[in-house]
C-alpha cells in the first residue's frame, strides 16, 4: 500500500525542522504531490508535517491517472509509452507495481519523483487552515482523491 501526499500550505513561515522533513518527501513547492510507501518512519513524517500536508492511501486508479497527466521526465518532458522504463510496457503496469510498492518513484530512472499539480477547480471546499476532523483539509483526508481528481 502507499500514501499520496499533497502539499497544500506555501512556503512561507515554514519551521526550518518542517522544510527538512517536507524536502525528504519531495515536497518543495506547494500542491506538489508525491507516492510514498506506507510504513512506521513515513506515517511519523506526515503526522510530523501535519499541519502542511494532506495525505491518503490510495488505489492504483489515481496513480495511473497522475502518472498519465503529471508525471514528468527530465527536461519536464511528459511521461508516455516509449519513454517508460524498459521493464515496463505500459503505464498501467508501472502504476500496478508502484501500489504494491514493488518499486518507488524515486527508483525510477530519469523520472520526477513529484508531480506538480494545479490549484483545484472550484476551490478548496473545506478550511486549508485546519485538520480534516475539524471540517478542514489538512492531515489524513478521506476526501482527498476527489480533491486530486480536481486538480488533474
Amino acid at each position: 500500500m502507499v500514501y499520496l501526499v499533497i502539499r497544500v500550505r506555501g512556503v512561507v513561515n515554514i519551521p526550518n525542522w518542517a522544510e527538512k522533513t517536507l524536502e525528504n518527501l519531495n515536497l518543495r513547492r506547494k500542491f506538489n504531490a508525491t507516492i510514498i510507501t506506507e510504513n512506521h518512519q513515513t506515517l511519523g513524517m506526515l503526522r510530523k508535517v501535519k499541519d502542511i500536508v494532506a495525505w491518503k492511501s490510495v488505489d492504483e486508479s489515481i496513480i495511473k491517472d497522475l502518472l498519465e497527466t503529471r508525471g514528468r521526465k527530465k527536461g519536464f518532458h511528459a511521461l508516455n509509452r516509449s519513454s517508460l522504463p524498459s521493464n515496463y510496457k505500459t503505464i498501467d503496469d508501472l502504476a500496478n507495481n508502484i501500489h504494491k510498492n514493488n518499486i518507488g518513484l524515486s527508483e525510477i530512472k530519469d523520472l520526477k519523483p513529484w508531480f506538480s499539480l494545479s490549484p483545484p477547480k472550484g476551490g478548496f471546499k473545506r478550511k486549508i487552515t485546519t485538520q480534516y476532523n475539524q471540517k478542514g483539509v489538512l492531515g489524513e483526508n478521506n476526501e482527498l482523491t476527489d480533491l486530486v481528481r480536481r486538480m488533474i
